[in-house]
Parts: C-alpha cells; sequence; structure tokens
C-alpha cells in the first residue's frame, strides 16, 4: 500500500483529498493542528468501507522545529511516504500598507517556509526509494492577483517556482513534484462571501459555476496515480474557467 502524507487534511479541499486518496486504496496520514469532527468521521467511514486506512497526526505548521522528528517518527511508524500533499495554508486579507508585519510572516511562514522544509524531509525518503510524487497547492491568485491579497498571492507564487525548481532537482530519481492551483472554491471560505458574491465570481468562469473540494482531490489523485507519470514541473488550474 502507498502512504500519502496530506497536510491541512481535517477540513475543506484538505479533507476532500483524504477522503478520495483513501477510497483510491491509499493509506493517508491527514495532519491539522487537532482533528476535527469530520475528518474523525471520514477514519470510521473509511474502517467500516475498507477503503485505505486514514490517521490523523497533530501537526502545526508554525512549528518549524518541529518538522524533522515528526517526519522521522512518522516513517518508522508508517513506513515509505509514497506521496506528499501540501495542502496546509492560511489566506489571510489585508491591504499592505495596513498589515501587521506579524501577519506577514506568519503567512510566509505557514504557506512557504514550512511546506518547503516539511518537502526537504520527505522528499529524503523519497529519493531512497527511488520514487515519489509532490503536490503542492498553489492558487490563481498566485498567477492573477486580487484585491487585499498580495501577500497570499506572494506565498503561493512562491510555491510555484519552488515546485518548478525542485522538479528539476529530484526528477532523474522518478520523483515529480506539481501544482494545483484552485479557483475561488465551494468551501466554507467563500461562503463568507454571501450568495451573491459567490455568484459574481461563479458568471465571470467560463463554466458558470464555482469547483467543488472534490474537483481538486480529483486532480491530486491524478497526479499522485499512473496517469501523472509524466507530469512534473507544472501547475493544473482548476477553477471552471475563472481564468480562461
Amino acid at each position: 500500500m502507498r502512504n500519502v502524507l496530506v497536510t491541512g487534511g481535517s477540513r475543506g479541499i484538505g479533507l476532500a483529498i483524504v477522503r478520495r486518496l483513501s477510497a483510491e486504496g491509499y493509506g493517508v496520514v491527514a495532519t491539522a493542528r487537532r482533528e476535527s469532527d469530520d475528518l474523525a468521521a471520514a477514519i470510521a467511514a473509511a474502517e467500516v468501507a475498507g477503503a485505505g486506512p486514514i490517521r490523523f497526526r497533530a501537526l502545526d505548521m508554525n512549528e518549524i522545529a518541529a518538522i524533522p522528528a515528526f517526519v522521522r517518527d512518522l516513517r518508522k511508524e508508517v513506513g515509505a511516504l509514497y506521496g506528499l500533499v501540501n495542502n496546509a495554508g492560511i489566506g489571510t486579507e489585508g491591504v499592505l500598507a495596513t498589515m501587521y508585519e506579524s501577519q506577514i510572516a506568519e503567512l510566509l511562514r505557514v504557506n512557504v517556509e514550512a511546506p518547503i522544509v516539511l518537502t526537504k524531509y520527505v522528499v529524503r525518503h523519497m529519493l531512497a526509494a527511488g520514487e515519489g510524487r509532490i503536490v503542492n497547492m498553489g492558487s490563481i491568485i498566485g498567477a492573477t492577483g486580487y484585491h487585499a491579497l498580495s501577500v497570499y498571492g506572494a506565498t503561493k507564487a512562491a510555491l510555484e517556482g519552488f515546485s518548478r525548481s525542485l522538479s528539476r532537482e529530484v526528477g532523474r530519481m522518478g520523483i515529480t513534484v506539481n501544482v494545483v492551483a484552485p479557483g475561488f472554491v465551494a468551501t466554507e471560505l467563500t461562503r463568507g462571501m454571501g450568495e451573491d458574491g459567490r455568484a459574481k465570481i461563479a458568471g465571470r468562469s467560463a463554466l458558470r459555476r464555482l469547483p467543488e473540494p472534490d474537483d481538486i482531490a480529483r486532480t491530486v489523485e491524478f497526479l499522485l496515480g499512473d496517469g501523472g507519470r509524466n507530469i512534473t514541473g507544472t501547475v493544473m488550474t482548476v477553477d471552471a474557467g475563472n481564468t480562461a
């Protein structure tokens, strides 16, 4: 059984990825600061259905110093990690001129530094195994920009540059590195925009709708599977045609 580590797996897109990969037979380790009720239900449902096992392990992406030991202990517990999905992130809004430096630092730490450091320690084991798949969660904001999301957009653009270069570093050892860039997805985050706001975004999209979390999860599954074996160093956009 191939094991995949999914960060930020307790809700939203991360939880959809966890459920999708489990249903496809992967052993999934989901991380978050704490286990949600929905993740606990997914763990129980996977066991009943005989799907790939789901495990929860607490990991705060703010605590970068804890990452090396986390990866070492996880490797001892579950064995080799075939896949890493760097999904955890924060989307703090704010006009740059009035943002606190602490907010800027946290966005850079959680959205850029933490996934890079986590990838560093996971990819070492992938290099030893001679195979692996890394998927980093980007955003269309990294390419298009959006009002009051300049720092967030910078973090997502950074992940794209990181992924393209890393794919060159590790490709010869059979490891792929890609980015999935969702648009505005129908999650609890966009629900805060209200029906009118969601309708306006959907109306600007070619398909006149918002993607669902499972649309993102299916794309991640594709990149982890045989269909993605020759795709690396690229960005796959899932936005219902918002940027078409």
